[in-house]
């Protein structure tokens, strides 16, 4: 009885050992950034929601489609959380690996213009700044063209990479109760992403992000 306990235990430790590198991602590699997007590829999030699929457009975004191609290949949207709903406006999303966010911002993105609108079901690279992409994305969940020209610290506009293709119906059913006031805990998230859900209670999540074969 007692060895069985002990082999009970010794499971579950593994379990969330495995679970735990999970959420950790892979170790970064700044050859990842060598890699190339094809002409169009399309990824499946599967959420805690349900599952649903965008398809990127390389021309309408070429650097932020690069860089979007290489994170999923390497894992990086593994367990993001959307953590910023905002009914009519938009879903974002992201990692709160803080150790993968500064290795992957150690090399952000450039801007670049705006070739396709914000319409709903398009996907776009958040940024805080001027040549600060490349660390969370948002879904628009209605038309958003004061997306396409808006300047903020000397940037002119959001350019969409890509739209989803299928399975809309499941990003508009996201947890949206915190709506923007989750923008000011990134820190939290950050440093402790258990006590975040926690405290947090019915955030979804990213539970695997990947290419599509045959795409």
């Amino acid at each position: 009885m007692l060895k069985s306990k002990q082999v009970l235990y010794t499971l579950l430790f593994l379990g969330f050992c495995m679970m735990m590198q999970g959420c950790r991602g892979k170790a970064f590699d700044p050859k990842w950034l060598e890699e190339k997007a094809p002409e169009t590829y399309t990824i499946r999030f599967e959420t805690t929601k349900g599952t649903f699929d965008v398809k990127v457009h390389t021309e309408w975004s070429p650097l932020a489609a690069d860089r979007l191609y290489q994170m999923i290949k390497h894992e990086y949207f593994d367990y993001a959380i959307f953590y910023r709903v905002t009914e009519g406006f938009a879903a974002q999303f992201g990692s709160s690996n803080r150790m993968l966010l500064q290795q992957w911002m150690a090399y952000p993105v450039p801007d670049e213009p705006v070739l396709h609108s914000n319409k709903r079901g398009t996907l776009t690279f958040a940024r805080a700044g001027k040549d600060d992409r490349g660390s969370a994305l948002f879904i628009n969940l209605a038309d958003n063209p004061k997306l396409d020209t808006v300047e903020q610290m000397g940037v002119r506009g959001y350019p969409p990479l890509g739209e989803v293709i299928s399975g809309m119906e499941i990003v508009d059913n996201l947890y949206d109760i915190y709506g923007e006031d989750l923008m000011q805990e990134s820190e939290r998230m950050y440093s402790n992403r258990n006590g975040f859900m926690q405290m947090y209670p019915g955030l979804d999540y990213v539970k695997k992000a990947y290419l599509v074969k045959g795409e």
